[in-house]
């Protein structure tokens, strides 16, 4: 997939982060969700390299308990930055229980809750903190649809969409973070699977498409392509009539 410098690419997010909030926000403080996996590790990671640990805040959002919580603190206490711990449990199984009590929820209903309720949480701290909320989805991701419309896919600026899950690997190196968080297996938190049990494909098989157009199984191809023609709407803005 040709040669990536990961050192370069960190610093020159870091200036485009740095930028951003000078032009939106200036003074204005960065808050990312930490879910302890690679991608909001990284998001953290780069602004702290561009506004200083003192203008960036972690929130962990757990749905009632999380196994992998561990991770999420071994990331804030790694980069010394402020967080809050919003336990958002109690808040999705009440929306759950409403909304079952007038309706049939689909099981895609019921896993989207909990990612758009989160996004309701960190637009709720960073209204109380003068910030700016940071979208954490990778390229891979957008790629073939893997997130959650008003929910993950939501943000005020988006260190990641340009880069794919390999490059972000590369780039936590970069910073020196802890090697356990940039492998960890990436999950939705929800299903009880991986990411990869959900696609039906590695991310390593996706960045290779992705980057260079070569790709070795047909049905792959088909699976990977069809995921990104249906999802294309995530990543475009809400069509308008126009008088």
């Amino acid at each position: 997939m040709g040669s990536f410098d990961a050192k370069e690419t960190a610093k020159r997010c870091a200036e485009w982060i740095k930028d951003f909030f000078e032009k939106n926000g200036k003074g204005c403080n960065a808050v990312v969700g930490i879910s302890g996996g690679k991608d909001s590790s990284v998001t953290a990671a780069l602004c702290v390299e561009a506004l200083g640990k003192d203008r960036v805040i972690g929130v962990l959002m757990p749905c009632g308990e999380q196994p992998d919580i561990d991770a999420a603190y071994l990331l804030v206490k790694h980069l010394g930055i402020k967080y809050y711990v919003m336990n958002i449990g109690k808040t999705v199984e009440a929306l759950k229980e409403e909304l079952s009590k007038n309706l049939t929820i689909s099981d895609q209903t019921r896993i989207n809750i909990s990612p758009r309720v989160r996004m309701t949480t960190l637009y709720a701290v960073s209204q109380s903190n003068n910030g700016r909320v940071a979208n954490t989805c990778n390229l891979s991701e957008d790629w073939v649809g893997y997130s959650t419309r008003y929910g993950d896919a939501a943000g005020d600026f988006s260190p990641l969409c340009n880069l794919t899950v390999t490059e972000v690997k590369a780039i936590g190196r970069a910073l020196g973070l802890p090697e356990e968080l940039i492998e960890k297996a990436p999950s939705d938190g929800l299903t009880g699977k991986t990411d990869e049990d959900n696609l039906g494909f590695t991310y390593a098989v996706l960045d290779r498409y992705i980057r260079t157009g070569e790709i070795d199984d047909p049905e792959t191809k088909k699976n990977i392509d069809g995921r990104h023609e249906r999802n294309l709407f995530k990543l475009q803005l809400m069509p308008g009539f126009k008088p």
